[in-house]
C-alpha cells in the first residue's frame, strides 16, 4: 500500500524517529565469528515481547508516545494487533538485510508482519524457497506499508539488498505479535 500517510506526516515521523530512537548496531554470530549487522536497529514493545533471531536476544524498550501512535495507525490499516516493533535504520546503500524468513518460534505458525517504510525508496526482494525462479521485487517508497501474512514465511524468503546507487536514509518499522 503506497501513500498510507501524508508526505508531511511521514516526513515528521521520519525526523522524530531518527532523533529519538535508541539506535544500536548489534553483532551476529555467524560461523563462530562476530559480525556487525549492516544497519542500525532498535526493539520496542510490551514488556513480555522478547525476541531472538540469529542468536541475538532482544529485550524490548517501552513504547514511546510516537511509536504508540504509529502502532495504532498500522493496526488500523492492517486490521491486526501488534505488541512489538523492530525498527531498522538503513543509513545508505551499503546497509542491508540478507535473505531470511521471519519464522522464529515466538512469532507463531503464520505470523503477520506489517512493514512501514519512511525515507528513501529501497528495493525489497521476495524469492520462493523451492522454486528460485519465482522472485519479485517491490520498491518500498516513503509512507508505504507492506503486509506479509498467512504462509508467506513458510514458502518465501525476503531481503533488502545493498545498492551501489546513491540513496538516502530509510527507516523501516516491522510490527509483529510476539507469542508467549
Amino acid at each position: 500500500m503506497r501513500g498510507v500517510l501524508t508526505p508531511e506526516l511521514a516526513d515528521q515521523w521520519f525526523e522524530t524517529l531518527r532523533k529519538q530512537i535508541a539506535w544500536r548496531q548489534d553483532n551476529l554470530s555467524i560461523g563462530g565469528r562476530s559480525i556487525p549487522i549492516p544497519r542500525l536497529q532498535a526493539w520496542y514493545g510490551d514488556a513480555e515481547a522478547r525476541y531472538c533471531y540469529s542468536g541475538l536476544k532482544m529485550q524490548p524498550l517501552p513504547w514511546t508516545s510516537l511509536l504508540g501512535e504509529i502502532k495504532k495507525r498500522v493496526e488500523e490499516l492492517s486490521a491486526e494487533s501488534f505488541n512489538a516493533v523492530l525498527l531498522n535504520l538503513y543509513r545508505d546503500g551499503r546497509d542491508s538485510v540478507g535473505w531470511h524468513a521471519d519464522n522464529e518460534p515466538e512469532l507463531g505458525a503464520n505470523p503477520v508482519i506489517a512493514s512501514l517504510s519512511l525515507g528513501a525508496t529501497r528495493v525489497f526482494r521476495l524469492q520462493h524457497r523451492k522454486s528460485k525462479h519465482l522472485n519479485y521485487k517491490v520498491e518500498l517508497d516513503h509512507a508505504s506499508l507492506l503486509l506479509m501474512r498467512g504462509a508467506t514465511q513458510h514458502y518465501w524468503r525476503h531481503q533488502l539488498p545493498k545498492t551501489a546507487r546513491p540513496v538516502g536514509e530509510r527507516i523501516n518499522l516491522t510490527f509483529r505479535f510476539i507469542k508467549r
